[in-house]
C-alpha cells in the first residue's frame, strides 16, 4: 500500500512521537509498503522514506503561533479560515494516490488546530485516503491544557468522533480516556502500544541477527542458554531431558547450545550424533538448538555476549568443572541460573543461584525451574516485554492487521 505519515515535526526532531513515528515508518517500509513522512519540520532520515516538509503542518510555524495565541484565549482569529484552507489544499495535493493517512496526535492536541481542521475537511472528500488517528496525547484529558480549551469550534474537533476514521490509542488507560471522551465504546479503540527495537537497544553484532532470525529466538518463551561445548562432561543429556518435562508448563520454552564438538576428543563426533538423536526422540527438534547446526566455527565473543542479553535463563547441567564461567558471565547479565548442584559451582554461586542434582529426575528439575521463574517478577517482567513489546512484534501482531483492515 502507499502509506503517508503525518506529524508536526519528524525525525532528526528529538521526540516520543517522532521516535515512533521513525519505527513505523521502517517497519512499514521494511514489509513492502510505500511509504511517505508529511511534516512541518524534519529531513530524510533513511534512503527509502521520503520526508515531506511543508512549514505550515508545525507546531512552530509563526503563522500558526499567531493563531494559536488566539485560539487559546477563545477568540478564532482573523486569519484562522485562511491559514485551514491553505493547509487543506495542500494536504489534498500532497496525498494523491496514496491508500491511507495515519495522523499522528493532529486530532488530539490542539498544536496546529488549522492543521486539525484542515484534515477533518479534506478527510470528508471523496476519494482521500483511508484516515487513522493515533492518539498518543488527550488535549481534553488533560488537566494542564484546559485553559486553552473552549467549547465549540475547533477545539471540539479535538473530541469529535471524525465519520469512518479509524482511532488507534497507545494503551489501555488512553483506550478508556477516549472512548469516554468521544461517547464510542472503547471496543471500537485499537490499541497499538509503543516499542524498542532490540537491534539497537542492545547493539546487536550481524552475526547475532543473523542467528536470531533463522531461528527465530525472539518467539522462544523462555529461551535457556547453554554455553558449552559438545563434550560429555557438559551433560547436555539432562538439559534436553529436563526441557522435555518443561515443554509441559512452558510449550514455547526453548534451549540453545551454543558450542561445537569439544576439540580434543575425536569421540565428540559421535557424541553430538548421539544428543541430535536423543533431542529428535523427545520431540525437541523445534525447541532443542544447536548452534553447531547453524554456524560454522568459533562464535566471537559479542555474539555470546548478545546471546546472554536474549536469553531468559542459564541452564548448566555439568558434572564437573574446574571453574564455571557462564555462571559468572550470566550475573553480569542478570539471568536467573540453574545449575549443577557440584562444588566450584556452589563455590561460585553460593546461596544466589539454583542447584539440582546431577542425577537427579527430570520432572523435578523443570518444576523447580518453572517455580522460580513464575515467581521472580523481574524475569517475569522481562520475559513479557520481550514478547509484548518490542517492535517486530508489535508490527507483525498489531500494525499490519490494522493496515490491511483500512486497506
Amino acid at each position: 500500500m502507499k502509506i503517508a505519515l503525518l506529524h508536526y515535526s519528524s525525525p532528526p526532531i528529538v521526540g516520543g512521537v517522532e521516535s515512533v513515528l521513525a519505527h513505523h515508518a521502517r517497519l512499514m517500509s521494511k514489509a513492502g509498503h510505500d511509504v511517505t513522512i508529511l511534516a512541518g519540520r524534519g529531513k530524510v532520515f533513511d534512503k527509502r522514506i521520503p520526508v515531506k516538509v511543508n512549514p505550515r503542518l508545525d507546531s512552530r510555524h509563526p503563522d500558526v503561533i499567531r493563531v494559536k495565541k488566539m485560539l487559546d484565549k477563545g477568540h478564532l482569529a482573523d486569519d484562522f479560515t485562511d491559514l485551514r484552507d491553505q493547509i487543506e489544499a495542500d494536504l489534498i495535493t500532497a496525498l494523491k494516490g496514496f491508500d491511507v493517512l495515519i495522523a499522528h496526535n493532529v486530532a488530539s492536541l490542539h498544536k496546529n488546530l488549522p492543521l486539525t481542521a484542515a484534515l477533518h475537511q479534506a478527510h470528508q472528500i471523496p476519494g482521500f485516503p483511508r484516515l487513522v488517528l493515533w492518539h498518543h496525547d488527550l488535549a481534553w484529558s488533560t488537566p494542564r491544557y484546559r485553559g486553552e480549551l473552549h467549547p465549540g469550534y475547533p477545539w471540539d474537533l479535538l473530541r469529535a468522533t471524525w465519520n469512518d476514521a479509524v482511532h488507534v490509542v497507545i494503551s489501555e488507560t488512553r483506550r478508556q480516556e477516549l472512548g469516554s471522551l468521544l461517547g464510542i465504546s472503547s471496543d471500537s479503540i485499537h490499541v497499538i502500544p509503543n516499542g524498542v527495537d532490540l537491534d539497537s537497544f542492545y547493539k546487536l553484532d550481524p552475526l547475532t541477527l543473523q542467528i536470531m532470525d533463522q531461528l527465530n529466538l525472539i518467539e522462544a518463551d523462555p529461551l535457556f542458554l547453554l554455553p558449552v561445548r559438545l563434550t560429555p562432561r557438559k551433560n547436555i543429556e539432562l538439559a534436553l531431558h529436563i526441557m522435555a518435562e518443561l515443554h509441559r508448563f512452558l510449550p514455547n520454552a526453548v534451549l540453545l547450545v551454543t558450542g561445537p564438538e569439544g576439540p580434543h576428543n575425536p569421540a565428540n563426533a559421535k557424541y553430538k550424533r548421539k544428543l541430535l538423536d536423543m533431542r529428535d526422540d523427545l520431540g525437541l527438534s523445534d525447541a532443542a538448538l544447536f548452534l553447531a547446526e547453524t554456524v560454522s566455527g568459533f562464535l566471537p565473543d559479542a555474539v555470546i555476549a548478545d546471546l546472554y542479553k536474549l536469553a531468559d535463563a542459564l541452564i548448566f547441567p555439568s558434572q564437573e568443572e574446574g571453574f564455571g564461567i557462564p555462571i559468572i558471565e550470566a550475573a553480569f547479565s542478570s539471568l536467573p541460573v540453574f545449575c549443577a548442584d557440584i562444588p566450584v559451582l556452589r563455590e561460585l554461586g553460593r546461596d544466589d543461584v539454583s542447584y539440582f542434582n546431577v542425577d537427579g529426575d527430570p520432572c523435578s528439575i523443570a518444576k523447580q525451574i518453572e517455580s522460580r521463574l513464575k515467581s521472580e517478577a523481574t524475569a517475569r517482567w522481562a520475559r513479557r516485554a520481550k514478547h509484548t513489546f518490542t517492535w517486530d512484534s508489535i508490527y507483525v501482531k498489531r500494525i499490519e492487521p490494522l493496515l490491511q483492515e483500512v486497506a
